[in-house]
């Protein structure tokens, strides 16, 4: 079997805060000279836009964090690269702490009108998603201090869940008017999706309990633990060579009120609506990998805790008996819900609100999923230029404000920037920075 090395999820868990120094579209996605970027959370932005076509050049997005832990971005600052994340960073352990990661690097991709009332697209993306979900803080930190503690603790982990998933895409993009009267005003559309998946890791435990016994150094364990690699997928070196391919889908739908009575005077350069509702649900789909190896451990024993070494994979196999099998393993999408409100104050001044809801259970083995959001951003928007300043609730408890910009074929910010700055306790961050080719109406 390839070395999977269980540290994996460790080391990443720890490098989350330092991975974190590139890009997400929080707040730039709902802007309606977005072009290519507004397909990605609903495709029927494809037609009727204020965009004649739009090229993207190179678009990169990460966001991320944890429940965790809680960092403040001005320590961080002033530490002039003293800062020591393991020591300094504030922690809020409990029996179910969650760590998340996803990377999205937009490649070339457009989209152009057909005819008035339909446009098609093509996006092309390279992801990678990370999830560990319901894991005990408490062993969590232990395994990174190598048990160097003077205090008997216990830990009950359920429903742990854990996902490392790599791949590209390229997705066709068709939308088309369905509705075009009076006030009301109705567009679809479908992204349809081949995927190339360049491997995963997966772990799964239904139920994981233990104590430690600070004297004796030793852990007492009930339960099972399940882990399972890919074929060929090196955790070290992720390459898109050897692929396994998928399909998928996206499919959106956006409704327009248009009160205004002038509307035969204005061209498609205009916004018409008084109002704007989108849903839509992404990332419909999976990637079966059919030579997964497996590995089941039997937790149910006390071993010698001083034996830990930061080697985890190799404590298991030391400690524990285990069954190893080859399956196909499916890793699902990580499918989603989104919906929009975008209400046009006045002249160029909109609000919008934006709730983006995960459709995976966390509890669902071989899955990705994003975290539950609800953002509400007001935003300046005009041909050349818009500003944004996005509020989002975050699920685990996390508040963040941030800003970004749109200035012609440059788009940068962050929705977070302003509460990482501002907060003692950041749990989540997020970047982006995009370089495209519009061609406005």
């Amino acid at each position: 079997m390839k070395k999977l090395n269980l540290n994996l999820l460790v080391l990443l868990i720890l490098t989350i805060p330092n991975l974190l120094k590139a890009q997400s579209y929080v707040g730039h996605s709902v802007d309606n000279y977005s072009g290519v970027h507004g397909l990605i959370s609903n495709p029927s932005n494809v037609v009727d836009s204020r965009v004649k076509a739009d090229v993207n050049l190179f678009s990169a997005s990460v966001f991320g964090g944890s429940d965790y832990f809680g960092i403040n971005v001005s320590d961080v600052i002033k530490s002039d690269g003293g800062f020591d994340f393991e020591s300094d960073a504030e922690k809020f352990p409990s029996n179910a702490n969650n760590f998340f990661l996803n990377a999205d690097i937009l490649g070339p991709s457009f989209m152009f009108n057909l005819t008035p009332k339909s446009s098609i697209g093509m996006v092309s993306r390279v992801r990678a998603f990370f999830n560990i979900n319901n894991i005990s803080g408490e062993l969590y930190e232990n395994l990174a201090d190598n048990f160097d503690t003077n205090e008997d603790f216990m830990f009950n982990s359920e429903n742990l869940t854990g996902t490392i998933h790599a791949w590209a895409e390229v997705g066709l993009v068709y939308g088309r008017v369905l509705v075009d009267k009076e006030q009301n005003f109705l567009k679809g559309g479908v992204t349809l999706k081949y995927l190339q998946g360049a491997g995963g890791v997966f772990i799964n435990s239904p139920s994981f309990t233990g104590d430690y016994d600070a004297t004796n150094e030793t852990l007492n364990t009930t339960g099972s633990l399940q882990y399972g690699i890919s074929q060929d997928f090196d955790n070290d070196d992720i390459e898109f060579s050897n692929l396994t391919s998928g399909f998928g889908a996206d499919i959106g739908f956006t409704y327009e009120f248009r009160p205004r009575t002038d509307l035969d005077s204005l061209t498609k350069k205009h916004n018409k609506y008084k109002l704007k509702i989108g849903a839509s649900i992404t990332d419909i789909g999976s990637i079966n990998y059919k030579e997964s190896v497996v590995t089941t451990y039997d937790l149910n024993k006390t071993v010698n805790a001083s034996d830990y070494d930061e080697d985890t994979e190799d404590f298991l196999d030391d400690n524990y008996t285990s069954t190893e099998e080859t399956i196909a393993q499916k890793i699902n999408l990580p499918t989603a819900f989104h919906f929009l409100a975008d209400y046009n104050i006045k002249n160029k001044l909109y609000v919008s609100l934006q709730t983006n809801l995960s459709l995976v259970k966390k509890s669902t083995t071989g899955s990705n999923n994003i975290i539950n959001s609800v953002t509400l951003a007001p935003r300046l928007e005009t041909k050349w230029f818009s500003i944004y300043s996005p509020v989002s609730f975050r699920q685990y408890g996390d508040f963040a404000w941030g800003g970004g910009l749109r200035v012609g074929p440059l788009m940068v910010g962050s929705g977070s920037i302003l509460s990482n700055l501002l907060s003692d306790t950041t749990k989540t961050t997020d970047v982006y920075v995009g370089l495209k080719i519009p061609i406005y109406q």
